[in-house]
This record gives structure tokens, C-alpha cells and sequence, in this order.
């Protein structure tokens, strides 16, 4: 019979910590929030996970707990310089070219990040590649500037609207309690 901790040592190396992939309690029926308070400990941990980071939190219309997942930084950072990279590099193609390739960009992101109160992350993505393209044609030519009038049509027009491709599971169902 193979164990875990011999799973462990044959994937992460002899050293690894049998215990080192410990559960961390996000749900407040396993870990208490109040019962946190009375202790004298803080908020739950957060942690990153699959492009998320999970934060235990309280939301205003009902008092319950959730959890809430939002973009981790250094993940739309990179992504971000990415696309920098690839603008510089696509400069002088023609808008719509620099467009569909936007627009690819911009949906993939959103369907993969589209969850639920995730959307400032979402919206914030949008507007720095706008911007990132609108600093690129800026750069094609000596005296020319793109003004941001015409920016904002291109934007309108080629970088789609974030929405949420994940809701909640029970509103993805359908489920009525």
C-alpha cells in the first residue's frame, strides 16, 4: 500500500513535510468566526489558490459568511506585462488585427477570472490594456497621437464587458430553498 507521505517524498522530494499541506478552516461552521473572536484571534487566513486569493468575509445584505475570491496581484501584474511585451511587439499591425488579438486576450481573462465579486479585478484588467494599447498606437509615429475620443471608441468597440461566467452555484442551477 502506498501512503501519503510516501506520495509526498516520491513528488516533492525526501525532505518534504507530511503536514506541510495542512487545512486551513475558511468556512465559519468548521472554524467559529465568533468563537475566533472569544480566543482573541484575528480574521481566518487567507490563502492563494489556482490565480485566487480566498479571503473568509461578511457580506452587508445578510450577515453571512463567504468567501471571497479576487485576482492575485501578481498574477494581473504579469499577465499585464505580458500584454505590454506583445502591444510593443504587434505596434505596427493594423488596429482590427491588434483588436481581435485584444479582444482574445480580454474574454479569456474574464472567463477565467469571471467569478463572483471579482469584478473591480475584471474591470481594472479592461481599462489597463486599454490603456497599455492606447499608450502603443500612441507610439507608431513621430507626431502621432491617438486621442482618447477615438481610444475610447476602439475600446467600446474591440474589448468585451466583464461579466461573471461563474456564478454561484446554486444560482447556476437554478436551486430555489
Amino acid at each position: 500500500m502506498y501512503s501519503l507521505s510516501n506520495w509526498l517524498r516520491s513528488s516533492h522530494g525526501p525532505d518534504a513535510d507530511p503536514l506541510g499541506s495542512c487545512v486551513l478552516y475558511i468556512y465559519p461552521c468548521v472554524c467559529g468566526i465568533n468563537n475566533r473572536k472569544r480566543r482573541g484571534e484575528g480574521k481566518p487566513e487567507t490563502f492563494n489558490f489556482l490565480g485566487f486569493t480566498h479571503i473568509c468575509i461578511k457580506k452587508r445584505s445578510n450577515g453571512m459568511y463567504t468567501v471571497l475570491r479576487q485576482t492575485i496581484r501578481k498574477r494581473l501584474q504579469a499577465k499585464l506585462n505580458a500584454v505590454k511585451a506583445e502591444l510593443r511587439r504587434r505596434m505596427h499591425e493594423p488596429i482590427p488585427e491588434q483588436g481581435k488579438w485584444l479582444q482574445a486576450v480580454v474574454r479569456g481573462h474574464n472567463r477565467y477570472y469571471g467569478v463572483p465579486m471579482n469584478r473591480n479585478a475584471l474591470w481594472l484588467f479592461r481599462f489597463q490594456v486599454g490603456r497599455l494599447w492606447h499608450r502603443a498606437l500612441s507610439r507608431r509615429s513621430q507626431n502621432g497621437r491617438v486621442l482618447w475620443e477615438r481610444m475610447r471608441r476602439l475600446i467600446n468597440r474591440w474589448l468585451p464587458l466583464p461579466t461573471d461566467c461563474h456564478p454561484y452555484p446554486l444560482r447556476r442551477m437554478g436551486v430555489i430553498t
